[in-house]
This record gives structure tokens, sequence and C-alpha cells, in this order.
């Protein structure tokens, strides 16, 4: 997406003192950060930070924007190897399976929260994260992490419905979630490759909260997804960006701000809040247990946390800022996006994603296996006869053998 940095306003900003500069990352990845914090402690001591994050959510220097990892890498002398993912649930397996050795990372709330019960994050030293002081108060002492003690606010946002105005009646969004059940659309909708999310959307489709309380709120759900499948393109993670921007498909829930990302490839998008109400996710800046290089993350932490670095990647990934600094100085259409910065209006209809209980969560991950194996088509029963015929024709076979071998021996 094509990021306007504001650079005339951070440089008003600094002539009037507001923001002293202190350090800088000199050269194209320029850098101005807060007074009092040595970046520099760690020059020469070769150490590499492995920071494992989403898929397209950092500032990566396209497009004319800030290159966040560069201009840390150049201001600390610090190496970063910097990976991604595409949901809560793969980082979790990957963590849980020891198959990742990392120093950052960036889970959503629920998964926080599954992650600090389980004994998988570091308690961080705020002492060396000075600039968590600049997270809203709305972003602190969430129930996932109520003392603070292991998370720092990143991003905040909504999940809502990215359309496209070419090939959507929007007399039909009166549906609210519902649209993307409509076989109008049949082959045209995608839906979210990952369980938290789609039983979320059919739970509040069926008036139910997106955290369920009951196995059967969760089978409830996985029927109605099921329903669902006979309209599914495909389900998807960062995939939708090619197959809406691209015109494949014509509905897709997604987060708010990877939507406004879309919206500026392809103009013929738009994006819709259903009535009925949504996710209000907050991800947030982690260290796994057992990181070889906690000072050092701590550092890149607080890093993420400085106004210009926050900015930088509020314009480039359009997700919302928890750094009480960053609002006003975005452009009146971001700041003033209602989707984006939402009024207590739409906060009101708003849930946020709790951690579940153990036995719902094993529930929840065998009715998203069930989901994602049925078939709509209601040919699921071609195979098991086939095998079964199979088997009958396998048995005439040997019987007609056995006959003829008993007529041989008369």
């Amino acid at each position: 997406m094509k990021k306007r940095l504001l650079c005339l306003l951070l440089a008003a900003v600094l002539a009037a003192g507001m923001l002293a500069p202190s350090a800088f990352a000199e050269g194209e990845d320029d850098v101005t950060v807060a007074p009092g914090y040595d970046y520099t402690r760690f020059q020469g001591a070769g150490i590499t930070l492995n920071v494992y994050n989403w898929g397209e959510y950092i500032s990566n220097g396209t497009d004319g924007s800030l290159d966040v990892v560069r201009a840390f890498e150049r201001l600390t002398g610090i190496r970063v190897n910097y990976t991604t993912y595409d949901t809560n649930e793969s980082l979790y397996a990957k963590l849980k399976s020891g198959g990742g050795d990392y120093d950052v990372i960036i889970p959503s709330d629920y998964m926080i929260g599954k992650m600090i019960a389980e004994g998988m994050l570091e308690e961080l030293n705020l002492d060396n994260i000075p600039n968590a002081a600049h997270i809203g108060e709305s972003y602190r002492a969430r129930p996932f992490d109520p003392d603070d003690r292991y998370s720092v606010a990143y991003t905040w946002g909504l999940v809502c419905i990215v359309y496209n105005t070419t090939m959507v009646d929007e007399a039909d969004l009166a549906q609210g979630w519902g649209i993307l059940w409509d076989e109008k659309y049949a082959g045209q909708v995608l839906m979210f490759n990952n369980s938290r999310d789609a039983f979320a959307i059919a739970g509040k489709l069926l008036g139910n909260s997106i955290n369920p309380h009951s196995e059967q709120e969760i089978a409830q759900a996985a029927e109605k997804l099921k329903e669902q499948k006979s309209v599914v393109q495909s389900y998807v993670m960062d995939e939708v960006f090619d197959k809406m921007s691209g015109g494949e498909a014509a509905l897709a829930p997604y987060y708010v701000g990877d939507g406004v990302t879309m919206m500026a490839d392809n103009p013929d998008l738009a994006l819709f809040l259903p009535e009925e109400g949504t996710n209000l996710y907050l991800d947030a800046m982690c260290i796994p247990k057992g990181c070889r290089n906690k000072e050092a993350a701590e550092m890149f932490i607080n890093f993420m946390c400085e106004t210009e670095v926050a900015l930088a990647n509020a314009e480039y990934i359009c997700y919302s800022s928890p750094v009480t600094d960053v609002p006003p100085l975005l452009d009146a259409e971001m700041r003033d996006n209602e989707l984006m910065y939402p009024d207590e209006s739409v906060l009101a209809r708003c849930e946020t994603m709790e951690v579940l209980p153990d036995a719902l969560n094993s529930a929840m991950d065998k009715a998203w296996s069930d989901v994602r194996s049925y078939d709509a088509s209601g040919g699921g029963w071609v195979m098991p006869l086939l095998m079964a015929a199979m088997l009958v024709l396998a048995a005439a076979g040997y019987w007609r053998k056995a006959v003829r071998r008993r007529k041989n021996q008369l």
C-alpha cells in the first residue's frame, strides 16, 4: 500500500520542542528517539534478535516508508532475524513444539493469556521499556495480562467485512454477518482460516458471545459453519490480500487495518461493520520463556513504542495504534476513520476474545477439524459407498473361487 509519511508534520513537532531528539539511525532510515535511553549499549556485542510477527505487520521500507527493522539495526548494532506466521495457533504450535528460538513475538489477547497460564512467557522488566508509559490506559491492564507483567500493546482493531462494491448488492449488507452465508454469493466468499475468528463470527450470527461458554455453543457454531461451506470459495489468512485486491472474491471477513490496505490497492473495495457487533482485538509484544537476549529484546520493544516508529507502523499497516501520541499525528483520512478509531457507540457492540478453558479449546479444535473436512456437496458418502461396494465385490469373488474349488474337488 502506498503510505503518506508525515515528515513535515514531525519536523514541525520537533521544531516546537515537543519531541526532543536524542539519537539517530543515520542514513536512509533516519529515526528520532526520545532522550535518556541508551540504544548503543549492545553495539559490538554480536547479538542477533529473532523476531516472530504476523505477515504484513510492520513498516518495511517499501513505498517510501520507514524500514523499522533496518532503523533498529543501524541505531543499536543488533542484528534482527525477522520471520512471520499467519495465525495465533501456528505461533503457539511452533513454540510449544520447541521448533522456534525467538526473542520477541506478537500474539493476540486470548493467546497471550493462554501462554501466560502455561508458563510460556518471560516477565518483562519495564525499567528497560520506559516507552511502555506511552501506551494508552485503554490498552493496559487488560484481563489477559491484568498487571502488564508480560506484554506491551502493539496494535489494536476490529474485525469487519471487506466487500467488492461491483460484485455485492449493498442492500444485502443488512443481513450483517449473514451475508457470508448468502447463496447468492456462492463461490465468492472467503472465510478465516483460523478457528477463533471463524467461530466468533458464527457465534455472533447465532446471537451468542464470541467467547463460547459451553460445548453446546461450539457445536451450534460448527453446524453454522458447515452450512456456510457451500458458498465458501476458500479459507484464507494472508492470501486474502491478493484475492480481494485482484477482484477474485466478493466478500471476506478480515481485520480493519488490512481492509484499509486492500482498499488502497483496489478502489472497488469497501468495509462494513455488521450490526451484531464484532471482535475488538489487541496484539501485544511479548518475550518467550527461555529467551537468550532478554534485555536486547526489551530494547526492541521499547524502540517499537517510540512515537516516530509507532507512527510509521500505524501509517504503513493501517492498524490502530495504542501509543497516545500517534493518532493526533495521523492524517485526517486515517484519524477520522470510524472503523480505525471508533467512537463509544461502535465500541459498545464489540467484544474481546478471552482465554477459553482447556476443555472448550479442545472441543473447538475438534469441531474446527470437522468443519474443514465436511463435504457440503453431499458427496461425502461417495467414498465410503465405493469402499463398501469394493468389499462386497471382493467377497463375492472370493466366494465364487471357493465354490469352484469345491466343485473341482468333487
